[in-house]
């Protein structure tokens, strides 16, 4: 303390004033040179002690959310009463591999977006699902199929749409994001490149599954006292939204996105939805989150559903499951259901769905799987 006009003034007790006392031993005694010195010590010691607490705590909240994978196979009208057990049991078995081969890239250090890649393509290859093998009928009786995939690292992306024969659509988005200048491909064009870029191609007749030719013909033919007409549009809780993805957390804290579909059954004219449209169906960004959709793809393009979510978490600083429930309500508010997950860049994660059931599933290096089909669970 040091006096002026009259008042004491507090000076901090920094190197620059431990230089001035020793430069000047006359200003001060020996005794109060030894107090300065002590004060000094004790207040560097308690900073530096407070500030491993701090990033001590920092490490252990990293590492509880270490990497984190969420995935979904589809909402909409999913009873227990309209599943057997077997099937029952084989949805929940395939939705654990999906999370089992997401989760190996992740513990061995891999990167988020390999991670989604791999568990669509476990569910891209399930004919339980809709999206590649499983993908529903057109209503031409084609297979047409839409993927997207986004890195949240550099918010880089790549998507394709009506993709005919192309085995993993997610695989091919991802070709389009490293391999072309262009963020989306579409039909014949996509055809074509995914020729060029060395993709796995397969017959038409792959995709061809008796379950999802049988619903394109009660599509196409309803019985008596349907609600739809012949040939028309689907309706609310006519079918299930089966698309699926991914999204994960790596251990180097970058996020990723990734969305496969079929479709809906008897689409026409080149019919496009959510799933591949970056910011409705799909979206990364390590700044705030990452997304994937599955619902009334119509409404999900108008509302934007996922960049929608990613804004309020990133200006609103809403969580995931805050964020996924207000744009979730706004999007049934336009007409539209489904379901998102999402998951935050802190790890911490959340679906949201206003159907009856959502086939989806969670992991992360400090929890076990889990796995969930109804609303109750």
């Amino acid at each position: 303390m040091v006096k002026s006009k009259g008042r004491k003034v507090s000076r901090p007790y920094g190197v620059p004033a431990i230089a001035r006392l020793l430069s000047d031993g006359r200003s001060v005694g020996r005794a109060n040179l030894r107090r300065f010195v002590a004060r000094f010590a004790a207040r560097f010691v308690t900073r530096f002690a407070t500030l491993l607490v701090m990033t001590a705590a920092c490490t252990v909240a990293r590492a509880e959310s270490d990497w984190v994978l969420v995935i979904h196979g589809g909402a909409g009208v999913i009873e227990r009463g309209d599943m057997s057990a077997e099937q029952e049991q084989s949805i929940r078995a395939a939705l654990q591999l999906a999370l089992q081969r997401g989760a190996e890239v992740l513990e061995r250090g891999g990167s988020a977006l390999d991670a989604v890649e791999q568990a669509v393509r476990v569910l891209e290859d399930d004919p339980q699902f809709n999206a590649g093998r499983g993908a529903v009928f057109t209503a031409q009786g084609v297979n047409e199929l839409d993927a997207a995939i986004m890195d949240g690292q550099n918010r880089r992306a790549g998507a394709v749409a009506d993709v005919t024969r192309t085995r993993n659509p997610v695989s091919l988005a991802r070709a389009v994001m490293e391999k072309s200048p262009h963020v989306m491909l579409v039909g014949a064009g996509a055809d074509k490149f995914s020729k060029e870029a060395g993709l796995q191609q397969v017959d038409s007749r792959y995709f061809f599954t008796p379950r999802r030719w049988r619903e394109l013909q009660e599509f196409l033919h309803p019985g008596a006292g349907h609600a739809r007409s012949a040939g028309g549009p689907p309706i609310a809780g006519d079918d299930l939204h089966g698309t699926v993805g991914a999204v994960a957390l790596d251990r180097n804290g970058h996020l990723a996105a990734a969305t496969s579909t079929g479709g809906l059954t008897g689409k026409r004219w080149g019919r496009v939805g959510d799933s591949p449209i970056i910011g409705a169906g799909t979206y990364a960004d390590d700044r705030a989150c990452a997304v994937s959709a599955t619902g009334s793809g119509e409404y999900y393009i108008r509302e934007g559903v996922a960049h929608e979510i990613c804004a309020r978490m990133r200006f609103l600083k809403e969580s995931p499951q805050q964020a996924a429930d207000a744009v979730q309500a706004e999007t049934r508010s336009l007409g539209g259901d489904g379901g998102v997950i999402v998951l935050g860049q802190d790890g911490s994660s959340a679906w949201s769905f206003n159907t009856i059931g959502m086939y989806r599933g969670r992991v992360s290096a400090r929890s076990k799987p889990q796995v969930a089909i109804y609303a109750q669970e």
